[in-house]
């Protein structure tokens, strides 16, 4: 298959490592292994799964271990299973078998998974499930706080802390929820609701913590749940969470169009400051394509959405913090894109001011390597050396992967950096080491 898709075995091993690294692993293969793979030696579980990611991007369909000749699986499968049951599975996997989810890659298929969704048959199969057990706004209301103190909590100790309670409260309490009898619809709409951004939670937290695969299926659990509550705004809303992770992990090849779904379903059913996000999503998905006037049209149009007033802002769009912060930090990096460094340390600048420093210490310290990112592309090395140091104070103590990744990633420049004697440059070096980044 490797001769047929016109790669190379050399293309190959890099294609695995890169997918490796988005998944949290750091593999050393090359080209002979490689070739040892094409005469029959199987590779290890998660490099099989590897494997068949790059062969199914590289394809445009998906290619299984199976289908390779390989004895292995691929990891927990989410797609077209019950929703409740999944809940339940995950959240156990991730206090009991961490080795299961460990064994979930991220694939760019599946990105398009809400886009073919068809929701009826499940929402049918839920509601002739229903149990004995009773369940109200009071129970509703419980997961909502809980949901809001642990990404609170989130926010300034990073995705690793309070993961494993979070999971077990998902799948033993919030997940028989929703096989509960409820007095309304409404209700039962609400606590789907709520579970859907407990499930987005942990796939943030999986997410920041750099374990993909896990935090796509909590981000695919979270739409499934979303639709049964709100099949318009919130389920736009889950689409815009799967089309980030996307984003974020160089993948845009289906976010277009996820995007372009998410805001044809929540037109006319959605508040300014949340349309602002999805505009914002397509505004990045746009430029990630090289496609400049229309990333410039969806800035324009987030910009106006936010501008609206006088609607109340969801629960679910909340737990991401002010919007007006978000639509300035995802310009910002919509303009680094597109390379408008100038606008984009504007924008960077502007996102301070949005977020609370003590609430978002995380926000801000990506923010500080974002903006050394852009300072560095100017030839302004000082500032840069500045605003990556701000960043390294403010990640004591966080469990956050992502900003251990943003910090490694700036090495290579700060060793360059002393060798031509940019103040601080140095100290920041060693200061990293450590660190142990």
């Amino acid at each position: 298959m490797i001769t047929t898709l016109g790669m190379s075995y050399d293309g190959v091993a890099r294609a695995v490592v890169r997918i490796a690294a988005e998944n949290g692993e750091a593999l050393r293969t090359n080209k002979s292994a490689v070739a040892h793979w094409v005469a029959g030696v199987e590779p290890g579980e998660r490099t099989a799964v590897y494997l068949a990611e790059a062969l199914s991007r590289r394809a445009g369909r998906p290619v299984t271990p199976t289908q390779l000749g390989f004895a292995v699986g691929s990891g927990p499968e989410l797609v077209g299973t019950h929703p409740i049951a999944t809940a339940t599975l995950l959240g156990r996997a991730d206090v009991e078998h961490r080795n299961f989810l460990a064994a979930a890659v991220y694939t760019a298929s599946d990105v398009t998974m809400p886009l073919d969704y068809d929701h009826e048959p499940v929402s049918r199969l839920l509601r002739a499930r229903t149990g004995q057990a009773r369940a109200g706004e009071e129970e509703v209301t419980v997961v909502r706080q809980i949901t809001r103190a642990f990404g609170a909590a989130d926010e300034v100790l990073g995705g690793g802390h309070g993961l494993s309670t979070v999971a077990a409260y998902l799948a033993d309490t919030a997940a028989p929820m929703l096989s509960s009898r409820f007095a309304n619809d409404k209700t039962r709409r609400d606590a789907f609701g709520a579970a859907a951004e407990l499930s987005w939670l942990l796939g943030w937290k999986h997410h920041d913590l750099g374990q993909e695969g896990a935090a796509q299926q909590y981000y695919l659990l979270g739409f499934q749940l979303a639709v049964e509550a709100d099949p318009y705004a919130h389920a736009a809303w889950m689409m815009r969470a799967v089309a980030h992770q996307a984003l974020s992990l160089k993948q845009p090849r289906h976010t277009l169009d996820l995007v372009q779904g998410a805001l044809k379903r929540a037109k006319d059913y959605v508040d300014g400051a949340t349309e602002a996000l999805l505009h914002i999503t397509h505004a990045r998905a746009y430029a990630a394509l090289g496609e400049k006037p229309p990333a410039a049209r969806a800035l324009l149009a987030a910009e106006n959405a936010l501008g609206r007033d006088g609607e109340p802002q969801p629960t679910y769009s909340l737990l991401m913090g002010p919007a007006a912060g978000t639509v300035d930090s995802h310009t910002a990096r919509t303009l680094t894109e597109l390379g408008d460094h100038t606008g984009t340390e504007v924008r960077h600048r502007a996102a301070f001011t949005s977020w609370d420093p003590i609430a978002y210490p995380r926000v801000h310290l990506l923010t500080h390597m974002d903006l050394g990112d852009c300072l560095a592309a100017q030839a302004r090395a000082d500032e840069a050396v500045a605003a990556w140091s701000r960043a390294l104070d403010l990640a004591e103590g966080m469990a956050s992967a992502r900003s251990r990744s943003a910090l490694a990633s700036i090495r290579p420049t700060l060793t360059l950096y002393r060798c031509r004697g940019v103040s601080g440059a140095a100290l920041l070096e060693r200061r990293i080491q450590q660190a142990g980044v």
